[in-house]
């Protein structure tokens, strides 16, 4: 993997508007104790300051969040599994307990609002569920195969195709209850960042499913 550019005006950005624009960020801060939610106005430098916090090394593990989604060109099986594995599988698994846990205390503490996205949470964790379920099917199974050039995977092809479409649905249920990742206007930042988080999570997984049915797919089976 290639070491991550380290984006030192991050470090005078209000860590409220770090929280919103690079999903992933929140579970560093709520790790630190970095209050981005109701603190979230003063910038990181001062944030780290306040806390005794290296801020080079919090700029660097925020850097590392920026993940690359170029494809290998013209890569071959493993190349392009090995994309899919750290690009997509280890994402989902990063991110979906995080958007669960915002979610989670977005519909307690905010439970009153009539645009309170009521049942987000419950679904983040179906889809967690199943997302889990599916990749694990992939690692154990499905990619050894293909790497090992295991003849008949159209079958196991065939189902994962199927869940595909099952994950799909699920992101057009994701779109309603968020009002398609719109939070409403005075929403916190906890709000906001729960928002662009599923947002995220929608792009990452689209990608992730074009690359395996229109990409790996077609090379092993129908």
């Amino acid at each position: 993997m290639n070491t991550p550019v380290v984006d030192n005006t991050l470090a005078q950005q209000a860590i409220g508007q770090i929280a919103v624009d690079l999903p992933g960020a929140t579970a560093i801060f709520r790790r630190l104790k970095l209050d981005f939610c109701c603190g979230g106005q003063i910038s990181l430098a001062q944030a780290c300051e306040r806390k005794g916090l290296d801020t080079t090394r919090v700029v660097s593990e925020l850097s590392a969040l920026r993940r690359d989604d170029a494809v290998p060109e013209m890569p071959d099986a493993p190349t392009l599994i090995d994309h899919i594995l750290s690009r997509y599988h280890a994402v989902h698994r990063e991110q979906l307990p995080e958007l669960i846990r915002m979610a989670r205390r977005v519909e307690a503490v905010h439970h009153d609002n009539p645009e309170v996205p009521h049942g987000l949470a419950d679904h983040l964790e179906v889809m967690e569920t199943e997302l889990l379920e599916h990749m694990e099917k992939e690692e154990q199974i499905l990619f050894p195969g293909i790497e090992a050039g295991t003849p008949g995977l159209g079958d196991p092809i065939t189902m994962m195709r199927a869940e595909h479409t099952g994950h799909g649905e699920h992101l057009e249920r994701l779109a309603e209850l968020t009002r398609e990742h719109t939070p409403p206007p005075g929403a916190c930042n906890t709000w906001r960042a729960l928002y662009a988080g599923t947002a995220q999570l929608t792009s990452d997984l689209i990608s992730h499913i074009h690359l395996e049915n229109n990409i790996l797919f077609p090379r092993f089976g129908a």
